[in-house]
Formats: structure tokens, sequence, C-alpha cells
């Protein structure tokens, strides 16, 4: 069963439970995901990133997605993953997606505001529910590189939710993205 943030995150809060997201590239690990969901009767954030869209291509994953949550009864979120481009977010929706991310997080706080706004109101009109991300976070990740944290203010935080209207938001409060390189 397909869904949106909006209609899987209420009760969460409601009975304080988590929803995993687990992003996906091809058939196999997407049957896995809807497959432990199914065991353990959970809500499933489906997440898919850029890089998955070019490797798998995007109307082939979205339909390997599409086509196993509808005869599931799970609810199933389609996500964007990190998506830091508008046309791609666009184009994910026209695809079937149920949930978008903006990472906006790479721009200064005006401009990211101002990005995920313009997300919101195009994504809203399609019922399509919609992540935004605001500080960053230390590493690499589809092939940004930050090397510092900046952490997110809760003040910032609360502003930029109320003026933008996204339904969920990603924070900077001090673990790291993408790939690590460890000592020892």
């Amino acid at each position: 069963m397909l869904v949106n943030l909006n209609e899987i995150l209420p009760a969460a809060r409601k009975n304080n439970y988590g929803i995993g997201h687990f992003n996906t590239s091809n058939l196999e690990i997407t049957q896995a995901i809807i497959t432990a969901a199914e065991e353990l009767q959970a809500p499933v954030i489906i997440g898919v990133s850029e890089k998955a869209i070019n490797y798998a291509g995007l109307l082939q994953i979205t339909d390997i997605i599409r086509g196993l949550a509808e005869k599931t009864r799970i609810p199933v979120v389609i996500h964007l993953d990190h998506g830091r481009d508008f046309e791609l977010i666009k184009r994910c929706i026209k695809a079937g997606f149920t949930s978008v991310m903006i990472d906006g997080s790479y721009l200064n706080f005006k401009e990211n505001l101002n990005l995920t706004k313009k997300v919101v109101d195009y994504a809203h009109k399609k019922n399509i529910s919609v992540e935004a991300e605001i500080g960053r976070l230390g590493g690499v990740e589809d092939g940004i590189n930050s090397e510092k944290n900046i952490y997110t203010e809760p003040e910032e935080a609360e502003i930029f939710a109320e003026i933008t209207g996204c339904d969920a938001l990603a924070i900077a409060i001090g673990t790291s993205h993408g790939a690590y390189k460890f000592k020892g």
C-alpha cells in the first residue's frame, strides 16, 4: 500500500516508535525491505538516491518499488533521498514517488529556505510529502564533501519548518554522512 509520510508519521509520534528508512537500487534489495516490513507488520520508507536513479533508471526503480508496494498491506513510502535539484524532484514526483527530500544543506540558510519552500509548494499540490535538511555534517555523501559540521540550532529549525511547511526535517546534531575513514 503506497502512502506518503503524512499518512504514517502521526501514528509513530502518538505511539512513540520510529519508522525505518532503507535505500534501494534494485529488485532484490526492495524485496528484502518489504519482506522484513511485512514480517514486522511495520510501515517502511524506501529511499532512492540520485546515484541509485542513475544506476537503475528512474522509471525502472519506481516501477519495482510501486509494483511490490501495491501488493502488500504494509504502508510503503517511496522517497527521494537527499535530492538537491528541483528538476529531479519534479521528475521523481511525476514518476510516482510519494515523498521527496530536498537537501539544501549545502546552501546558506536563506537560499535553503527559499528552495525548500519552492519544493514544498510544488509537492503539496500533488499530495507529496517533503523532508528538508538544515545544518551540515562532515563527510562525503553523493559527491558532496563537507569538511566541517554546521550544527542545527533549535530556533533555526523551528523558523525553517514554520516558514517552509516541510513535513519532516533532518537536522545536523553530530553524526556523519557517507563513507567513513577509520584510523587504527
